[in-house]
């Protein structure tokens, strides 16, 4: 009997142990697919000096202004000081639990976890803490921080982190510097680098009950650098912490190598300009390369004092380009967009504003296998698809839509006529010089403008709308009063992006600027205000593929439907990255996939 009840005893142990999720070994590093490129026993990312020497200051300059230190709030998202947390200047005060290797697609590896466990289907994941982790006061980093986190990002924190906790099913502590995430059905393939990428903070220097509310009084994180002095609106500065713990793990060789980053706030972006030619500013980054040209006429450039250099990458360029609020009903219908998107000039821009130096965006995924110029919809395009006829006209479909190509005359008549007659087919009738809407009332809009570049680009616009009768009209704001108005919604036509920056991996963040549930969301990056179930599909799929074929099917599709949905009018892009900066400053010799990354330069020894 007694052999028995211990049979049993194990059977059922047995059994129990197999409804768990399967973990395979602790690694030291994850991929959204394929292995990481590193093998564990790396030392140092491919593209930063190691042995980069320590010390000296720099200063960074931006335009706008800052009045909050809490990047995970809402209130004053827009207006958070920057390098807090930073894809630009660096994670300078918190940190996440893994970092991205800007070398790969999408491969993450040990930062506040050294290792983590995923089970094969990615229904779960445990994360170890790296037991040297700590944060800036010398406390260490423990499972009970990390729960402290998605507890007060789900009840006080900003999209996307309020959102994190609705894809995970249980977040055990299996340990002091251990815990486990177990993901429910809506969760995908990337919530597990998702939540490896969020950032951690200590649970012992907030107040979840005031955590909503901004503050300018530095916080404590785990990060390389502390805050040291704020001017609220003018200037932040860091200093680095001697004591940081992740100074000598492979991901953070050869970063971080200034005692001192100040990043300096400027009304606009001339003042800003005027502020490098004096030394004050390390770093230019214009992106016009007629202005930048001929502001580089100074005598520092002239004396070798000021370095321009440009920088490949291997990623598809932003899209910028005038984005339309289609939650307004001057702009739902895509007929009506279409049209709108026709009369954008770019022959005539780059000609006279970008000494031709410039490529018409066409795709948002362009210089990409993901993208949808020149490659025909396969059948599993044409399957993601098939619940929705017509969505994507025939061209868009077979790869070889592209927009109208003016003469470069301003004044293209052929053009201006196929956007007249879309109009007249949807409705609209040109009335003593004036176009009408169907309802018989004058159609125009306004454009939010942001600096003398944007004003330039609204103007070219502008010009050519008015000659169909559409009166435009355009209003120039500082940053503050942009970022505000974003965030609400509350404009008609602004020159935006399609995100932070682009990717040869995207993911979860397409969810929130293409997404039906961040279309209403004050506080989104879906400003477009794009609800489509279409959509919605689509980034499903891309983000439970399996296959590489399949992944780049359901991003194909996505881009064929944001195409054909003329949410925005893309501008133009150049495929090199440009800086001037101080020729103190040093950069490693390779720039990875992504582009430069700053936290990797350094300044000269004296």
């Amino acid at each position: 009997m007694g052999r028995v009840l211990v049979w049993l005893i194990a059977a059922i142990s047995s059994i129990t142990l197999s409804l768990q999720p399967a973990l395979s070994e602790p690694k030291h590093a994850i991929a959204m697919q394929g292995e990481p490129a590193l093998p564990a026993d790396y030392t140092h990312f491919n593209y930063v000096n190691p042995d980069a020497p320590k010390g000296g200051s720099i200063t960074y300059c931006v335009v706008g202004s800052f009045d909050n230190l809490n990047p995970f709030i809402l209130k004053s998202l827009r207006t958070t000081a920057r390098g807090m947390m930073d894809k630009i200047f660096g994670n300078l005060v918190f940190e996440p639990l893994m970092q991205r290797n800007d070398d790969e697609a999408f491969s993450l590896y040990g930062l506040l976890a050294d290792t983590a466990d995923m089970d094969p289907e990615r229904k779960s994941i445990e994360f170890h803490l790296d037991p040297k982790a700590k944060w800036s006061d010398g406390r260490p980093v423990t499972a009970d921080d990390v729960l402290f986190t998605y507890d007060v990002f789900t009840e006080k924190g900003r999209p996307p982190y309020s959102a994190r906790m609705s894809m995970v099913a249980k977040l055990e502590k299996t340990g002091d510097r251990s815990v486990r995430f177990t993901f429910n059905d809506k969760a995908n393939r990337e919530t597990p680098l998702i939540i490896a990428l969020t950032p951690i903070l200590p649970k012992h220097a907030f107040n979840k009950e005031t955590f909503d509310r901004t503050t300018l009084k530095p916080v404590i994180g785990s990060g390389p650098y502390t805050v040291a002095q704020v001017a609220p609106g003018q200037r932040i500065v860091f200093k680095r912490n001697p004591d940081y713990w992740g100074k000598d793990i492979p991901t953070k060789r050869g970063f971080d190598n200034y005692d001192q980053i100040t990043i300096e706030y400027f009304l606009n972006a001339n003042a800003k300009l005027e502020a490098f030619k004096k030394g004050i500013c390390a770093i230019d980054d214009d992106s016009d390369p007629v202005k930048r040209e001929r502001d580089l006429n100074f005598p520092a450039f002239h004396k070798g004092d000021v370095i321009a250099e440009t920088f490949d990458t291997g990623i598809p360029p932003v899209v910028t380009g005038f984005l339309f609020n289609t939650r307004l009903p001057k702009f739902s219908s895509p007929v009506v967009r279409r049209a709108l998107g026709m009369l954008y000039d770019f022959e005539w821009a780059n000609k006279n504003l970008f000494g031709g130096k410039y490529m018409r965006t066409m795709s948002y995924w362009q210089n990409s296998e993901l993208s949808a110029l020149g490659h025909p919809a396969d059948d599993r395009e044409k399957a993601l698809l098939a619940p929705y006829p017509g969505r994507v006209p025939a061209d868009v479909m077979d790869g070889t839509w592209r927009p109208p190509v003016a003469d470069g005359s301003g004044q293209d008549r052929k053009v201006l006529k196929a956007a007249f007659d879309i109009l007249k087919g949807a409705g609209y009738t040109l009335q003593d010089g004036a176009m009408h809407d169907p309802e018989g009332k004058p159609f125009g809009f306004e454009i939010l403008t942001a600096s003398q570049n944007e004003e330039r680009l609204a103007a070219i616009y502008q010009r050519t709308l008015a000659k169909i009768g559409i009166d435009v009209t355009i209003r120039s704001l500082d940053g503050d009063q942009i970022q505000s108005r974003k965030q609400r919604f509350d404009f008609e036509v602004l020159i935006g992006t399609s995100g932070f920056e682009n990717s040869l991996s995207p993911g979860i963040e397409q969810v929130g600027r293409w997404g039906s549930a961040a279309a209403n969301a004050e506080g989104s990056f879906n400003l477009a205000g794009v609800a489509d179930p279409a959509i919605d599909a689509a980034l499903t799929a891309m983000l439970d593929a399996r296959s590489r074929e399949d992944y780049v099917a359901a991003v194909r599709v996505l881009d064929r439907l944001l195409i054909s949905g003329n949410y925005m009018v893309p501008m133009q892009h150049n495929t090199q990255q440009w800086l001037a900066y101080w020729s103190y400053l040093e950069h490693p010799e390779k720039t990875p996939i992504s582009g430069y990354r700053l936290p990797t330069w350094w300044r000269k020894a004296n």
